[in-house]
């Protein structure tokens, strides 16, 4: 974890928007807060991010070897904004999955127009269903001219009784479901392939499909924003 010297900023309505953003998403990395806080450009993203870690509201983690630092709200964020004191732990297996839920709502939003406003993470859904129930909730949900429809990354196969019981249920509750897996040759593809037969409403996108956008091929830096790579001077 980075740890910088704790000073006041003046916190700005965009500076609350990236707080609940991360907070919503569990972790962020930089490029992706550029996207959800619609800043111009990375440059102008990771010096306000710089000024948030000096203040105290969001903290920096470096967790896997090649992989940009994640971002979290700290206590003292959450507070601002009414989040509740409860921080969850970061579990370095599920890392990579949360950065390819987050490409993926980006995909959504550059190719099929869909408003981060209008997306439900899986995070605001079971906290939606409220304490000390759970169960199982997509990775996040969105509604769209009148239909809803349910995402899911999944990167690693599950037991086939519980990846049948969660197509099902989808199918039940949701207009549509769209799985991003990480090839169509994986055996997670072929059992969704499979089931198309008796749930109709599965559509299968690859991972090299969300993150092979315009914006996440820039400089070849799929997990690094500039101030990772040290492109920039952030202490200016």
């Amino acid at each position: 974890m980075e740890v910088g010297v704790v000073s006041e900023i003046v916190v700005l309505e965009r500076d609350r928007k990236i707080i609940r953003e991360i907070d919503r998403w569990r972790v962020c990395q930089g490029r992706h807060i550029k996207e959800l806080a619609e800043f111009s450009g990375q440059r102008a993203c990771d010096r306000r991010l710089r000024k948030l870690m000096q203040a105290g509201y969001v903290s920096r983690e470096k967790i896997l070897y090649g992989v940009a630092g994640i971002y979290r709200v700290t206590n003292k964020g959450a507070k601002l904004e009414g989040l509740g004191k409860t921080r969850n732990k970061i579990r370095i297996e599920q890392i990579r999955h949360d950065i390819a839920v987050l490409d993926t709502a980006i995909y959504f939003n550059k190719n099929h127009g869909l408003a981060y406003k209008n997306i439900r993470t899986e995070l605001e859904l079971h906290r939606l269903d409220g304490f000390g129930i759970r169960k199982h909730r997509p990775d996040f949900i969105f509604k769209k001219e009148d239909k809803t429809t349910c995402v899911e990354i999944e990167l690693a196969l599950k037991s086939k009784n519980r990846f049948e019981t969660i197509i099902s249920d989808n199918f039940m509750k949701y207009d549509k479901q769209i799985w991003v897996v990480p090839d169509f040759e994986c055996k997670i593809a072929k059992t969704l392939q499979n089931s198309k037969v008796k749930y109709t409403n599965i559509e299968i996108l690859t991972i090299s499909e969300i993150q092979g956008t315009k914006e996440n091929n820039e400089n070849e830096q799929l997990f690094t924003s500039p101030m990772e790579s040290g492109q920039i001077d952030l202490d200016i």
